[in-house]
């Protein structure tokens, strides 16, 4: 029997170095904001944008093979299309796990990527929003869960292929 979505990313979440890759140049960005509140968890996280030298005063890197030491896990926030291309990255660099993030509309989830990884053995958290994760998330993402859970939408009551 395939694990939940939820078990999946709450393994994901118990790993302690992530790189979040596709982190946006724009400081009120929602890839942002998670990033500051991993951040915040004590999370060691690791910004991965080619354009960019520096994330909320962390080092930036141009791909997750560059980041040294390696991650744990890579959360992509980036659109379909480039997402192929950075889960082949992940397994380049070695990378166990990888979420795709998904809030409102398709986020990040491509289905070749899916199944890339499912394909190479990597665990792949497929359309979920951290924040329904996260203990103690502020209440709008509290509801946002809540509400999901109601309509049987929650990504922790489905099963990975």
């Amino acid at each position: 029997m395939s694990p939940t979505v939820g078990f999946l990313a709450n393994q994901f979440l118990a790993q302690r170095r992530l790189a979040v890759v596709g982190v946006s140049r724009d400081p009120r960005d929602f890839s942002r904001n998670l990033l500051r509140e991993l951040k915040a968890r004590q999370y060691d996280v690791v910004p991965v944008h080619p354009w960019l030298d520096e994330v909320e005063g962390l080092r930036c890197y141009d791909r997750v093979q560059d980041v040294r030491p390696p991650v744990d896990g890579a959360l992509l926030l980036t659109p379909p299309a480039v997402t192929a291309q950075i889960v082949r990255d992940c397994a380049a660099a070695g990378i166990p796990r990888v979420w795709m993030h998904r809030g409102a509309g398709r986020g990040a989830v491509s289905p070749e990527a899916v199944a890339y990884c499912r394909e190479q053995g990597i665990d792949v958290v497929e359309g979920a929003c951290p924040w329904m994760f996260l203990p103690d998330a502020v209440a709008g993402h509290r509801f946002h869960g809540m509400l999901a859970r109601l309509f049987g939408r929650h990504p922790a009551q489905r099963r990975a292929a």
